[in-house]
């Protein structure tokens, strides 16, 4: 089924809330994981989402989690862990808007991705949008500057990852419940870290308690976004859309930790956000002028 145009607007959106929450989840877990074990703050977010999708969804949880595809939400599951744990583990060695800068390299996939995997059309216009916002990434990140550390193949590994996830979510959105990836997701990723927990745990400061539950409830919202967005709109359309989020962590990296970028960390954004426009007005643009034809 092809998405109508105004649910193409409508996924975008979504993307660009999704994009804001994980940044704001990053930018908390930037400061706990400076006193805190990444496998822990990783636990605790999807801990966090476990008790917020059983508590929205009640007697409503053994519905959500009956699926026909369970291998398909296996991999989706530890796709996104991997995206979450690579993410994390490189933001004690990297600032937090040149790791954003790496893992934002993931659209660039998807886009690839879902012409190969999903039969999505990978017209001129799509490939234009990616080159250009990629020429942008490129100048945020410098290659052969010192932002390429061996840590940076970390939020690289990440960009898979997410990439996968996202590939996958495509392909089980329009087929299940968008609640049924959450709580998957969550559970796996809250079983498989949390065995980790007698290792690694560290008692959590009564002040530092808000901020762990805060990043749960960030990445649940998070989460419910793009698998609603994905679901609702192609990749390739919605994908390019990522890139806002070098914009959300320079903000966050500013405000809560003083990193301020620099001239070419500047301009890259604006070429990222100039190429992310263009690819959403021209696709809503042609996809009106075929839904009027028709």
């Amino acid at each position: 089924m092809i998405p109508t145009p105004r649910d193409t607007a409508r996924g975008i959106a979504l993307m660009l809330l999704a994009i804001l929450l994980f940044t704001a989840m990053d930018a908390a877990a930037k400061g706990l994981i400076q006193r805190y074990p990444v496998p822990q703050v990783v636990w605790a977010r999807f801990a966090g989402q476990v008790i917020i999708v059983v508590l929205i969804l009640r007697q409503r949880l053994f519905w959500a989690l009956r699926t026909r595809y369970p291998l398909l939400h296996l991999v989706r599951s530890a796709c996104q862990l991997g995206a979450t744990g690579c993410f994390f583990a490189s933001l004690p060695h990297i600032g937090l808007a040149e790791a954003t800068a790496l893992t934002d390299l993931n659209p660039v996939f998807i886009t690839v991705g879902a012409a190969l995997f999903l039969g999505e059309k990978l017209g001129p216009r799509r490939i234009a949008g990616v080159l250009v916002a990629m020429v942008g990434a490129m100048i945020v990140i410098r290659p052969g500057a010192s932002v390429f550390s061996p840590a940076a193949l970390l939020p690289l590994c990440a960009a898979g990852f997410y990439t996968a996830n996202a590939l996958l979510t495509r392909r089980l959105g329009p087929l299940e419940s968008h609640w049924t990836p959450m709580i998957h997701a969550a559970l796996f990723g809250a079983v498989v870290t949390g065995a980790l927990q007698p290792f690694v745990w560290q008692p959590v400061e009564m002040t530092d308690l808000p901020i762990f539950v805060l990043i749960g409830c960030l990445g649940t919202g998070a989460q419910l976004c793009l698998i609603r967005a994905f679901s609702m709109a192609e990749a390739g359309a919605v994908a390019p859309f990522a890139y806002v989020g070098i914009l959300f962590a320079t903000i966050w990296g500013i405000v809560l930790y003083d990193e301020w970028p620099d001239a070419p960390t500047l301009a890259g954004a604006l070429v990222i956000v100039a190429a992310g426009v263009y690819v959403w007005h021209r696709e809503t643009s042609a996809r009106r002028a075929e839904t009027r034809k028709a």
